[in-house]
C-alpha cells in the first residue's frame, strides 16, 4: 500500500472513502453479457477495448452458466474477474470472486446500474470503468445473502397497487419509505402471506412491501434517494410497508440488522438484484461484512451520491432537473 504522499490527487481523494491503490492483476478476465442495457456493450466495443488493455473478454452466449464459467476462470488462474452486464450478472461473478478471494470489477453495462452508482463507478463512463483492471483502487465492501444466494443491491417482496395509494401512506416519512422502495425494487408480484418481526419486536402479518438491502438506503437525503451512503456497515437495510388497517401505528418502518427472517406458507416470488426468482420459506437474510474485494477506476467518484452529500470538502451531486424522474438506473 502506498503512503498518502505517494498517491495522486485523485487517489488521495478516494482514500477518504477507504480506497487504496492496487497493483494490476496479471490475468484479468471480464465476462460480458451482450444483451444487457439494450446492447450498449456492443455499441461501445467493450470487448475490443478490454482486449486492447490485456483483459481476456468472454462474451456470453444465451444459456451459458455464468457462475460455472467464472469458477472455471478462477480455478484456471485468473487473479481478477469483472462483469459487464446488469446487476443480476454482477452478483453472480461477485459471488465467485468472494469465494476465491480475488478482486472484482464492475463495468456498468446494464440498464439501471444501481450497484455501480453506490460503489462509486461513473455509470456514464463504460470504457473508463475498464481502468479498474489496469489503474485501479481497491477496498472491501459487504455482500448480502438470502437462503445462500448472494445479492449486491436488494431483495424485494410484495406488490404495488391500490393498497399503497391509500391515505395512510400520505405521512411524509412513510412516503419516503415507499418512494425509496419504488426507486430500487426489482420485479414484483403478488405474494403469499408474509410474517416477520421488526427491531421493536412488532410482528408484521399483513405486508404489502418488503425491501431488504445490502446496507441501508438513504432515507433522509432527498437529493440522493434510492442510493446507499455506505456499503461497509455490516448491516442489512430493511423497509417494510404494511397494508393499512385499523392499527394506530404507521404502516411503514425501516431499520437495520445483521440478519432477519421472513416466514411464508408457500414459495415466495421475489426480485433479487432485479432478477425474478422464487424463494422457498423461510427466507433467511444475512450480511457478509467485508466479503468482497472490489476495484474501480482511480478516476471515478468512489462513493454514491448520498455519501458525497455529507462528506466535508466535497461538492454534493447535482440536483436532478425539474420535471424529470429518477432516471434510468
Amino acid at each position: 500500500m502506498l503512503p498518502t504522499s505517494a498517491m495522486s490527487p485523485s487517489e488521495q481523494q478516494l482514500s477518504r472513502y477507504g480506497w487504496r491503490p492496487a497493483d494490476p492483476p496479471r490475468r484479468p478476465v471480464l465476462f460480458i453479457n451482450p444483451r444487457s442495457g439494450g446492447g450498449k456493450v456492443a455499441r461501445a466495443r467493450v470487448a475490443e477495448r478490454a482486449r486492447e488493455q490485456g483483459i481476456e473478454a468472454v462474451i456470453l452466449d444465451p444459456g451459458q452458466n455464468l457462475a460455472a464459467l467464472a469458477r472455471g476462470a478462477a480455478e484456471g488462474g485468473a487473479d481478477a474477474l469483472g462483469a459487464a452486464g446488469g446487476d443480476g450478472s454482477l452478483a453472480v461473478v461477485a459471488a465467485v470472486t468472494a469465494a476465491y478471494g480475488i478482486p472484482y470489477v464492475c463495468v456498468p453495462a446494464g440498464t439501471r446500474n444501481h450497484f455501480a452508482l453506490d460503489v462509486g463507478v461513473d455509470r456514464d463512463d463504460l470504457i473508463g470503468a475498464l481502468d479498474a483492471f489496469t489503474d485501479g483502487v481497491e477496498r472491501q465492501i459487504d455482500m448480502a445473502e438470502v437462503n445462500g444466494r448472494i445479492f449486491l443491491n436488494n431483495v424485494s417482496l410484495g406488490i404495488y397497487g391500490d393498497a399503497v395509494r391509500r391515505p395512510a401512506y400520505r405521512d411524509a416519512k412513510v412516503r419516503t419509505l415507499l418512494e425509496t422502495a419504488a426507486e430500487v425494487m426489482g420485479p414484483s408480484a403478488e405474494v403469499p402471506t408474509l410474517r416477520l418481526a421488526d427491531d421493536l419486536c412488532r410482528e408484521h402479518r399483513h405486508v404489502a412491501v418488503v425491501l431488504v438491502s445490502n446496507n441501508p438506503y438513504a432515507l433522509d437525503r432527498p437529493l440522493a434517494q434510492g442510493t446507499r451512503p455506505a456499503l461497509d456497515t455490516g448491516q442489512l437495510g430493511i423497509v417494510v410497508l404494511d397494508v393499512p388497517g385499523d392499527s394506530p401505528l404507521p404502516p411503514g418502518r425501516a431499520w437495520s440488522a445483521p440478519r432477519m427472517e421472513v416466514s411464508a406458507p408457500a414459495s415466495v416470488h421475489a426480485g433479487v438484484d432485479g432478477e425474478a426468482v422464487d424463494l422457498s420459506p423461510p427466507l433467511r437474510f444475512a450480511i457478509r461484512p467485508g466479503a468482497l474485494r472490489v476495484r474501480i477506476s482511480s478516476r471515478h467518484p468512489g462513493a454514491s451520491p448520498s455519501a458525497r452529500l455529507h462528506l466535508p470538502g466535497l461538492p454534493p451531486p447535482a440536483k436532478p432537473p425539474q420535471g424529470r424522474g429518477g432516471g434510468n438506473r
